[in-house]
């Protein structure tokens, strides 16, 4: 029998993720980014048969998916949202302060970036597209259809960290006056001409397909909304693990960690140490990373960074 090829797909750090969450066998937890499943069956092998996972995704091939590999799974619900809406939907079952644990996995799935008709990967010819969704919102092609340089560039710089962001910026809007940019490797191949001497194994095209796509998606805006839901609906004892992909998330989760695990600061003057402000959440150890063999079987991992807080009251 052949094994489905995206049951082959890694999860990242799953070792170091189910340690992080401290499962109980009868607990409810959340997996906040589905993908193709992997961290959800490391998840349901730690869980007894009262046990209960929620996967959430907002792409629909990996509702799809989901739905097919786990239809005989009764611990499971696949759900179909972004993970921004995670208070949402643990309201609408009731469970409010009754998750034991919430995972998320950020950026671009492996399954995404190999399907190259979802016009993530600048390797691979495909319809420029760049939704997590494909239901909603603006294409990457439509956006890049009307966008000023000016705006262009700001996205690159902001989002990609493009140090070179205006000069891509004037050759995509300059090829866009002769050509209808329409297909991922037609982009990659303008950014590669713009600024042909670049990073030393790094894809010239890599920061800004990236601004690019996070744009499209607002994911560090998601990212902010479904952390803050994510805080809010934690049981005492319960845990948020978070794994980061690159330094913008990074920056948000690490902020967003830290302020919710330390005391609120007092105005001076007032008779009121910080120490006296009852805190309700605590980091759970120091970040983690992959080790050299996960690396050398997943690349992916290698820039990959694991946080975790705990609610205490």
């Amino acid at each position: 029998m052949r094994m489905d090829s995206d049951l082959a797909h890694l999860p990242v750090l799953a070792e170091e993720a189910i340690n992080a969450l401290n499962i109980k066998a009868n607990g409810v937890y959340i997996d906040a980014t589905f993908g193709r499943g992997g961290h959800s069956r490391a998840i349901l092998k730690n869980l007894g048969n009262d046990g209960r996972l929620m996967a959430l995704d907002q792409d629909p091939e990996a509702i799809a998916f989901g739905r097919r590999i786990f239809s005989m799974e009764r611990r499971i619900e696949i759900i179909h949202c972004n993970f921004r809406q995670v208070a949402r939907v643990v309201a609408e079952r009731g469970l409010n302060k009754k998750i034991h644990g919430v995972l998320m996995d950020l950026g671009v799935s492996s399954p995404q970036l190999d399907d190259a008709a979802r016009g993530f990967s600048f390797s691979r010819s495909g319809p420029l597209d760049m939704r997590m969704n494909p239901g909603e919102g603006q294409s990457a092609r439509e956006w890049l259809a009307t966008v000023s340089v000016d705006d262009l560039a700001a996205v690159l710089k902001k989002y990609g960290e493009e140090r070179s962001a205006r000069r891509i910026a004037r050759a995509i809007i300059e090829s866009r006056g002769h050509m209808e940019i329409t297909d991922s490797k037609q982009l990659a191949d303008v950014i590669v001409r713009a600024v042909p001497g670049y990073e030393k194994h790094k894809h010239p095209a890599t920061r800004t397909f990236q601004a690019i796509r996070i744009f499209i998606n607002q994911e560090l805006q998601a990212l902010l909304e479904g952390l803050q839901g994510a805080a809010s609906v934690l049981a005492v004892s319960g845990r948020l693990a978070v794994i980061s992909f690159h330094s913008l998330e990074d920056r948000i989760v690490k902020r967003f960690m830290r302020e919710l695990s330390s005391p609120p600061k007092m105005p001076a003057g007032l008779p009121v140490m910080n120490a006296d402000s009852s805190v309700p959440f605590r980091l759970v150890g120091k970040p983690a990373t992959a080790t050299e063999d996960e690396i050398k079987g997943n690349p992916r991992a290698r820039s990959a960074r694991l946080r975790v807080l705990e609610r205490v009251l």
